[in-house]
């Protein structure tokens, strides 16, 4: 006690000697902390974070559904900010421009948009990432989405991509010539191409016809897609194939079938030529048009017997981007339950996601949905061959099945020939 008194002794000695310290300094310390508190640390001002780029490498869309999809998963969250890099409508020079990047390793898209019949090649060539474990960890389960989109973008057994939006090959036919029992048969799909071949072959000629039947069988793209779907994407060639040339040597076809493209498919049907006519939706848009002869209310739609091919646009992701997580975020908003909405709603384009088939508002921005033929076409959809050199198999399958077609070559040559070129 007595120390602590002789300190306490020797600090009042030492602040009398100061002078002029102030009146805080002869005030207790408590009163001194109240009266003049320590100057705090400037707070720091909160920086807004760069959002992380994610550029979306897509052809050019006419329709407000593309400016819709990025301005709504940017607004949607913080941490992304996707960007449209637009491509030609030339899917040709789109495909080029997107190899001459890829092959040099640039990470300059994040996001591609990719024609149906690519994603074999770019898988092959390790250009896109595959997507099984990201699907497992978002709750995505293969049977979500369109099931010919899907298997487009299977290589080797793992996915690669996802659905942008798809298309698919149909089955029209006048419902004003084929009966009402006929017209159901066809809108179930539980018929074969023989139930078919009959139908053709009763009809044709009916109601001012000139023929039953016409498809796509000319030596081009158009006649892969048809024996797609003869063959159910090549896994019944033989059989198939036969079926094929049965319909092109009957008389319920044009004579010229084998010249037959889109063009003149659909040229039959709207002028009330046909009663059936195998061709994509872009048909029934000529339908309702003023020159066609065939109106609307006389046609229905029904799904093709063993599968209908898909056409369309997919959704990658580029092996080298920077962001994967980005992408992944992306592509997920895109082809999940509110992007596909809004590719719908806002361009007219076919959901790629199973559950919005019989959403009210999409059904009422694509009519076709309307169709119960067409939602069982779409639900049943197949694809072309996925390969490495997709361009050189369809070439062979052209070149060869236009052969056995046209009878001058024997289905036996064809379908080893086709099994050779499949393996690719």
């Amino acid at each position: 006690m007595r120390k602590w008194l002789s300190i306490l002794a020797v600090a009042a000695m030492t602040i009398a000697s100061v002078g002029c310290a102030g009146n805080a300094a002869q005030k207790p310390a408590a009163e001194v902390k109240a009266e003049a508190p320590a100057a705090e640390a400037p707070k720091e001002e909160s920086v807004p974070t760069e959002k992380i780029k994610i550029k979306f490498a897509v052809q050019a869309d006419s329709t407000p559904a593309l400016e819709t999809l990025i301005s709504s998963f940017n607004s949607a969250q913080n941490e992304y900010e996707a960007e449209i890099v637009e491509f030609t409508n030339d899917s040709g020079q789109m495909h080029d421009q997107l190899l001459t990047s890829l092959s040099s390793g640039s990470d300059e898209y994040d996001v591609m948009s990719l024609d149906v019949v690519w994603a074999g090649e770019f898988a092959a060539a390790g250009y896109i990432e595959a997507l099984d474990m990201l699907m497992d960890e978002a709750g995505f389960n293969e049977t979500d989405f369109n099931a010919g989109s899907m298997a487009s973008g299977k290589y080797q057994g793992k996915q690669y991509t996802l659905p942008y939006f798809p298309d698919l090959g149909l089955l029209y036919f006048r419902t004003d010539i084929v009966s009402e029992e006929d017209a159901k048969k066809l809108e179930s799909g539980d018929y074969t191409y023989d139930d078919f071949y009959e139908m053709a072959e009763k009809y044709s000629g009916q109601g001012g016809t000139e023929t039953g039947y016409v498809f796509q069988s000319k030596q081009y793209e158009g006649l892969t897609c048809n024996a797609s779907e003869f063959t159910n994407s090549y896994t019944n060639l033989k059989s198939g194939l036969e079926t094929m040339k049965k319909f092109v040597e009957s008389k319920a076809v044009p004579a010229d079938i084998l010249n037959y493209d889109e063009g003149a498919t659909d040229t039959s049907f709207t002028q009330g030529k046909s009663v059936f006519s195998r061709n994509w939706p872009y048909q029934y848009g000529l339908i309702k048009g003023e020159t066609s002869k065939v109106k609307p209310d006389q046609i229905s739609i029904a799904p093709l017997p063993t599968g209908n091919v898909v056409g369309g646009w997919l959704l990658s992701m580029n092996k080298n981007s920077k962001s994967p997580e980005g992408a992944w975020a992306f592509m997920s908003f895109v082809a999940g339950q509110e992007g596909q909405k809004i590719n719908s709603t806002q361009g007219g384009y076919l959901p790629g996601f199973n559950a919005l088939l019989n959403d009210e508002e999409i059904k009422k921005a694509n009519e076709l949905l309307n169709f119960p033929g067409f939602q069982k076409a779409l639900q049943s959809t197949i694809s072309r061959p996925v390969s490495a050199e997709y361009a050189k198999v369809s070439d062979t399958v052209q070149v060869n099945v236009h052969k056995y077609l046209s009878g001058s070559q024997d289905i036996d040559t064809t379908v080893k020939t086709l099994e050779e070129a499949l393996k690719q």
